[in-house]
Order: structure tokens, then sequence, then C-alpha cells
């Protein structure tokens, strides 16, 4: 262990440690993983810190805030040229932490839509959370799917216009006749597709289930909700509309 020169400052670990906002047993630790190793020892067997040892330790400091592990932080100090890895550190770090915010806001963005869906429920149970919570995780495939029926939808709506038009200033009725059977079998193969992409939850059982599609389809429905007979326990009344379960497991 080198001697420290008589001209610089002397720092001791309850020194450094109030200097850089850390414990005591934080610098202490540090001595024992090898990151920071005092640059000497005073006659009484104290640690003391060379200004150089407290710059490190701003180093250490700052890295253990951005969440860099110690393990990293050791490996990195042993580099004889540490300056080329530490970019690449950083860009590594940086696709971490953008992820755990994106993880995280996730979370936040399910919590708010079931306290949203809660305020509209007078009596709730355990079982009622879960439900929404369900609803909630699949709500992106949900309206991702909806989307894709509109998109499919605008070109059937431009040819009835279309056809409209020239029949009024043409007479080309032939033409609003084809868009009848364009329309017609748009509409059945749209709503197949659709009751095929979705389940329903029964507000009384919790069953999750896919109804038959005659019964799907005439029935009165919201943008949520359609009036269902539950298979399980023969409620008929409003069901919660998802994502497809099966279709969530890849079944």
């Amino acid at each position: 262990m080198s001697c420290l020169n008589e001209n610089s400052n002397i720092y001791t670990t309850g020194e450094i440690a109030k200097l850089c906002g850390v414990s005591v047993r934080t610098v202490q630790y540090y001595d024992t993983r090898g990151i920071l190793v005092p640059t000497a020892l005073s006659e009484g067997g104290r640690r003391l810190y060379s200004e150089d040892d407290l710059k490190r330790m701003h180093i250490i400091c700052f890295l253990r805030e951005a969440g860099f592990p110690i393990n990293s932080i050791s490996a990195l100090f042993a580099e004889k040229n540490p300056q080329s890895i530490v970019s690449v550190l950083l860009e590594q770090q940086e696709k971490e932490l953008r992820k755990e915010i994106s993880e995280c806001q996730s979370k936040l963005e399910m919590i708010e839509g079931i306290q949203r869906e809660l305020k509209e429920i007078e009596n709730f149970s355990v079982e009622s959370i879960g439900d929404i919570a369900y609803a909630m995780k699949n709500k992106n495939k949900l309206r991702k799917m909806r989307l894709t029926m509109v998109l499919t939808g605008i070109p059937v709506t431009a040819l009835q216009w279309t056809s409209i038009v020239l029949w009024i200033t043409n007479g080309f009725w032939w033409l609003f006749a084809v868009w009848v059977f364009v329309a017609i079998s748009w509409g059945i193969g749209i709503s197949r597709y659709y009751f095929y992409h979705v389940d329903y939850i029964c507000p009384e059982c919790h069953t999750v289930f896919k109804p038959k599609f005659k019964e799907a389809f005439w029935a009165y429905h919201t943008p949520k909700m359609r009036r269902l007979t539950c298979p399980k326990c023969s409620r008929k009344g409003l069901c919660v509309e998802v994502y497809a379960e099966s279709l969530e497991k890849g079944e």
C-alpha cells in the first residue's frame, strides 16, 4: 500500500463517507470488494484515502445511482483502459432502465384503468377486480383487433358511396347491387372474425366463455359488454367483453 503525499488532502473513512453521502459501512464494503482500497493506513490501522480515492468514490456512487451492480463496477475498474467500455456499459444500462420504465408505465396504466372501472361498480368483490384486471391486460389487443375491422370496412364504405353516386348520376344500378353482395359477405366475414377473437366474462360466476355465433350476433351490446347467457351458471345479462383467452394462450 503506497504512502500518501504530505501535501495532499487525507480523508478518513467517516470523512469520505460524509463527502459522498453514503454510510461508513458502505465505504468499508467497497474496500472488501476491492473497488475502493484505501491508499494508506494510519499507525493505528485506520483507513486513509487520498484525493484520487475521493474521485474514485464519486465515480462509484454515480455508477451505483445509475443502477450498475457491484460486479460490473468491479470489472470496470479491473480493466487497464476502463474508458473504452464505459460507453458500452452506459448504453446497456440505458436500455435496461428504459425497459423498466416501460414495464412500470404499463402497470400504472393497468392500475388507473382498474380504478376507473371500479368507480362504475357499486358492489364489487375480489373476483370483480380480477375480471377487470384480466380485461385491462388484453385491452390493447382488443383495440388493435377493432382497428383492423374498421380499416377493412373503409373500402366497403367507399364502394357504397361510389355506387350510390353513379346510380343517381348515370343510372349504373348494377354497381349498387355489387356493393350489396360485397357488404353482406364482408359483414358475415368480419362478424365471424370478431367473435373468434373475443371472449366474455360472466359477472356472476366469473367464467370466461365464448358464446355461439348466432346468440352473440343478435345480442344487445355496448362498447364493452354484451347481453349473453352464461353456459356455467345460466345467468342471462351483460357480460364483459375481453380478448379471447384461447388466443392469448396460443391455443
